[in-house]
């Protein structure tokens, strides 16, 4: 997460403020991790004190809020952290206010369980996806009736756990009633778009929303919202900071949350399962319906077209189908013109976030941040 010592923007070159540390880094990280891992034993405490049976729950959503990037809780820190200078009255605590940006996570956690649901996706982060996790204990259980409903029955209600308790960890985290009060509203748009997104990633799969411009508008909902853009509102609005900061914080949020996405995307056809924790087959498997897809799809010939047809999607498909798909995404220029709206809708971002009246070190913080989670490899 380095940035270089000056950058040109038009015919003016800007120096870069100094970048983000891997110690800040670091200790927002574990501050975030120490948040969850605290939370998560006081529910362990509980649920199994209601009975032993509930601790697997638990230890799902451990396993789903362990590691990460932590980039939801890192963009709410710094969007804190840039406008905290510009508002009158006491400054909230600051490791108030990190137990609070890491109720994030939870929310993050309750998404990627529904869209793997969604998907019937097989793995996450280098392990079973949850519905399938909770389909094995049901055969290695001995358990009755259908293995696969109750994977995804447990899975429906492990995501929405995650959910409840984001809600808990934002209300518990210490950060002043004023202060939870204005998040509120943020929260509440937040997670409200979300689930919109997934319904909106559901409707497409179903032939709703077609063409590039369907794709692109599953992805603000569904994931560049809650990624960058209402993260980096949350923290102005636990600051107290007022609508210019809401503006600010969208004009970064919303092409960055666009290119992570579009990243994520292009990730999910062409990374690599080793690095990052999921196999490259898995979206092509489910027939995921993203800008690359569309954008192949306008520039294919007609046999192009009978290939996404036939084998996007299809549960059966093999190595020789995917590789084709691939082929066909690459040949077609449609992975070129993703990687160019990536670096188009990057700039974007930290052209805005050079200009933002926000803090020096936020402003460097933000930076680097755009580029991590443009760049990333997982």
């Amino acid at each position: 997460m380095i940035t270089g010592a000056a950058e040109q923007h038009g015919s003016v070159v800007r120096a870069l403020p100094t970048p983000l540390t891997a110690a800040d880094l670091t200790r927002i990280r574990g501050a975030v991790s120490a948040a969850l891992t605290g939370f998560l034993e006081e529910q362990r405490a509980t649920l199994s004190a209601m009975d032993p049976s509930l601790t697997p729950l638990v230890d799902e959503v451990c396993a789903l809020a362990d590691g990460g990037k932590r980039l939801r809780p890192l963009f709410a820190y710094w969007g804190w952290r840039g406008v905290t200078e510009d508002v009158s009255g006491p400054a909230e605590d600051d490791a108030a206010v990190l137990r609070a940006v890491a109720a994030l996570e939870f929310v993050h956690a309750s998404a990627l369980v529904h869209d793997d649901v969604m998907d019937g996706a097989l793995t996450r982060r280098g392990r079973p996806a949850t519905h399938v996790g909770f389909a094995s204990r049901h055969g290695d259980d001995g358990l009755s009736g259908d293995g696969t409903a109750f994977g995804v029955g447990a899975a429906i209600l492990v995501g929405d756990l995650a959910l409840v308790w984001s809600d808990e960890l934002l209300r518990r985290s210490g950060i002043s009633a004023p202060a939870l009060a204005r998040a509120r509203s943020v929260w509440d748009t937040m997670r409200t778009e979300v689930t919109a997104g997934q319904y909106l990633d559901l409707l497409r799969a179903a032939g709703g929303l077609p063409g590039a411009q369907g794709a692109l508008t599953v992805a603000r909902y569904k994931s560049a919202g809650y990624t960058v853009q209402r993260p980096l509102q949350l923290g102005a609005a636990i600051a107290g900071a007022g609508p210019r900061a809401a503006d600010v914080y969208t004009s970064i949020g919303l092409p960055l949350g666009e290119a992570f996405q579009l990243r994520d995307d292009v990730l999910g056809v062409f990374g690599d399962p080793a690095v990052t924790g999921k196999s490259a087959d898995d979206d092509l498997r489910e027939g995921k319906q993203t800008l690359l897809v569309a954008l192949a799809e306008e520039a294919a010939d007609d046999a192009g077209r009978r290939l996404l047809r036939e084998s996007l999607g299809d549960p059966d498909a093999g190595e020789e189908q995917f590789a084709a798909l691939r082929a066909l995404i690459e040949g077609t220029g449609a992975r070129a013109r993703v990687e160019e709206r990536i670096a188009e809708r990057t700039a974007t971002a930290r052209a805005a976030i050079a200009d933002a009246p926000i803090a020096a070190e936020a402003r460097a913080a933000l930076d680097a941040l755009a580029v991590a989670a443009t760049t990333r490899t997982a």
